[in-house]
């Protein structure tokens, strides 16, 4: 039974910690790869918008999905694209000033309940997900369509304007400059490896000398030098052999 009960609580922690992992990997992914274009609401109803250049919503779609499975994925358009998360939802939006660029608008579910009209994305989202992103038609009543059509479907509250710094703090900007610098070494460092080295690791030198204390010394040699002999000395003397008894 208490093994039963661990492994249930485990897989009840994994549930909810790998959808928290993919929304860590999608914001990742769109905060190194696409800058910041725009801001709006404030604690859990928040939505911002980037901007890829030159990309087309399909493909904006597919780096996403590569990156994070969402639950949810609307057929694929050139014109708008949703991809719904545990906790937001990825507008995709090809920009009508900019037909080449592709909008990236993420919003809080909160957002989307309170400011999206539910009738809008019934053309994009099976009935089971809008059921439980606008709780069984408690939300959705909004006339709000996506940034491009802000200035026709207003959200209901606040209005879309550039970042702030401390808005820039709170959301890095995507943009990631991918170039790096390579240091030259100085001549004078140490070139040696991990390892190298050491008390024990230090190679025998290739060739050496031994000197000897020249003969006008009468002083002991020291220990780096050897010591000057002389003959040992021999003594006669006289001696007998006893028996035991």
């Amino acid at each position: 039974m208490r093994k039963a009960s661990y492994l249930i609580k485990l897989l009840l922690v994994v549930t909810l910690i790998v959808p928290l992992l993919a929304a860590c990997g999608l914001n990742k992914t769109i905060e190194e790869n696409y800058p910041l274009e725009s801001v709006n609401g404030s604690g859990n109803e928040t939505s911002y918008v980037y901007r890829a250049a030159g990309v087309s919503v399909p493909e904006v779609a597919k780096a996403l999905i590569d990156e994070s499975k969402p639950q949810q994925q609307s057929p694929e358009k050139t014109d708008h694209m949703f991809l719904v998360y545990s906790d937001r939802v990825v507008h995709l939006q090809q920009d009508a000033a900019k037909p080449e660029d592709t909008l990236i608008e993420v919003d809080s579910k909160e957002y989307v309940r309170n400011n999206y009209s539910s009738s809008f994305l019934q053309g994009y989202l099976i009935a089971s997900i809008l059921g439980d992103l606008f709780d069984n038609g408690r939300y959705g009543h909004g006339t709000y369509r996506g940034y491009t059509d802000r200035d026709k479907y207003k959200p209901k509250g606040g209005t879309y304007h550039a970042p702030s710094v401390q808005e820039k703090k709170a959301v890095p900007p995507m943009t990631v400059n991918r170039t790096g610098s390579i240091f030259k070494r100085s001549k004078n460092a140490d070139t040696s490896k991990v390892g190298e080295g050491g008390l024990f690791n230090k190679a025998p030198p290739k060739t050496g000398k031994i000197t000897r204390d020249s003969g006008d010394s009468k002083k002991s040699g020291s220990w780096l030098t050897p010591r000057k002999s002389s003959k040992p000395k021999t003594r006669v003397g006289f001696g007998r052999v006893t028996r035991r008894r």
